[in-house]
């Protein structure tokens, strides 16, 4: 009765766990962000998980739907999450006793005279035991038969939590491992975009110089108006296959898949007139890359506890139930039955430091992990800050150079219309036209990086991926 409340008592000190218990610290963010106003941005909060519909393309929000279920990137994550999920089984089971079933079949024939010589036959436990009975002398009868079959179980009482804090590690690895595969899901819709940005604008400059150079053609040769305006060159063409190529390769397609979609000329997507960015604090929710960094940190401050259970001792109980007997139609007779229970318990004296050093090391990735939390924050705060920025600043660009482009085009329909009063050389129709080619091929520049900036903006805001 005093054994088994002993092993009660040692069970009950299952309850304790060694280690931080962990709390997520509290990061302070501004209260709205510098560049919000200036951007035309509101702090408005919406769903961001499909933000490419705002550009109002349907072949572009096609492609990023295909690349999100075809991407291999996206898939590596996926798999990755299964994987750690079922690192959670794995530990998890260190909870539980293990059990195992054995069965021996052991038998031995002696020639006459040599009772003592080791059995023939199959090799076992009870084999082996009848062996040492010979070698101490005793008498054996010239044939023995020895069976066995049972189930042994072995348990390593978690009592100071280290199997429980190695779960809690499990837990939020698989969490960050699912605000990873979100993280690919947003990168990968913003890749896309990029590269569909820059085959419309290599596929419109191609198209304002095919007009360009038509224009021209109805006052010059051909071949002069190119070699004057310096239009329809190599590189858009080169730029638009490129662009294709990646596309194709994003939704895991060879390069040339798309060929045949994309090649037609679309105008540029459209540029959202509003941007509804939030707030900063919803940066540590709605950024995967947050989130994973979050998640770490959690798991790093769990691996303290289990380091630190390893500074206590150890209690395994082991139990075996078996029949046993020489006679195979008998064995299991309750007669043959046995049980054996074994408390087993250990603590590391010296082992030079390690176990301590352990603790420490652990320790320290976790403040790494605290570190880089921080930092994840603030770089998030700024990429959307350098969004806004950037935006507001290519808004204002864009204005400038369509202002440009206007008074271009004035100047040029001006040198036209004196040229074919004779006022003017044919020179000066050449040079006006050339800077409305030049003013225009500015404005579609302007035009994409706008459009690219609202890209990035949703990118640093976390859009992009759902649950």
């Amino acid at each position: 009765m005093n054994r088994c409340a002993a092993i009660v008592s040692l069970l009950g000190l299952g309850g304790c766990m060694v280690g931080p218990n962990y709390q997520a610290p509290r990061l302070a963010a501004p209260p709205a962000f510098g560049e919000q106003a200036a951007a035309q941005a509101t702090s408005d909060k919406v769903d961001l998980s499909r933000w490419w519909k705002q550009l109002g393309d349907p072949t572009l929000d096609s492609l990023i739907d295909r690349a999100l279920a075809q991407n291999l990137d996206v898939k590596t994550a996926a798999s990755r999450l299964r994987e750690a999920r079922a690192q959670i089984t794995v530990a998890r089971a260190g909870l539980f006793p293990t059990a195992s079933a054995s069965a021996i079949a052991a038998r031995r024939d002696a020639q006459s005279g040599s009772s003592g010589t080791p059995p023939t036959g199959t090799a076992g436990g009870a084999a082996g035991a009848a062996a040492s009975t010979a070698a101490a002398g005793l008498s054996l009868p010239k044939h023995l038969e020895v069976y066995s079959i049972g189930v042994d179980a072995d348990w390593e009482v978690d009592i100071f939590g280290g199997a429980r804090r190695g779960i809690e590690s499990a837990e939020a690895q698989a969490e960050a491992a699912h605000w990873q595969a979100r993280d690919a899901e947003v990168a990968l819709s913003a890749e896309v975009a990029k590269a569909y940005m820059t085959l419309r604008l290599a596929q419109a400059r191609r198209a304002e110089a095919d007009a360009d150079v038509a224009r021209l053609n109805d006052l010059f040769s051909l071949i002069a108006a190119r070699r004057k305006a310096g239009v329809v060159t190599e590189l858009d063409v080169n730029q638009q296959r490129q662009a294709i190529h990646a596309l194709s390769v994003l939704l895991a397609q060879p390069p040339m898949a798309l060929q045949d979609e994309l090649a037609p000329a679309r105008p540029l997507p459209a540029t959202p007139v509003t941007l509804p960015v939030g707030l900063p604090s919803e940066l540590l929710e709605r950024r995967p890359d947050v989130r994973v960094a979050e998640r770490n940190l959690a798991s790093a401050t769990a691996d303290i506890g289990v380091a630190t259970a390893a500074l206590y001792p150890k209690l395994d109980l082991l139990g075996l139930a078996s029949f046993a007997g020489t006679d195979f139609s008998s064995l299991l007779s309750r007669r043959n039955f046995s049980t054996i229970g074994v408390a087993d318990g250990s603590w590391t004296l010296f082992d030079a430091g390690r176990a301590r050093a352990a603790v420490k090391a652990k320790r320290e990735a976790a403040t790494q992990a605290d570190l880089a939390y921080r930092k994840a924050l603030l770089t998030a705060l700024q990429e959307v800050e350098d969004a806004l920025s950037s935006r507001t600043s290519d808004t204002r660009q864009q204005a400038l150079l369509a202002a440009d482009l206007k008074t271009a085009q004035d100047s040029a329909a001006l040198a036209d219309a004196r040229y074919k009063a004779g006022l003017t050389p044919f020179i000066d129709v050449l040079q006006a036209q050339g800077a409305v080619t030049q003013a225009n091929d500015e404005l579609l520049s302007a035009q994409a990086a706008v459009v690219g900036d609202a890209v990035t903006l949703f990118t640093a805001l976390g859009g992009g991926w759902s649950n």
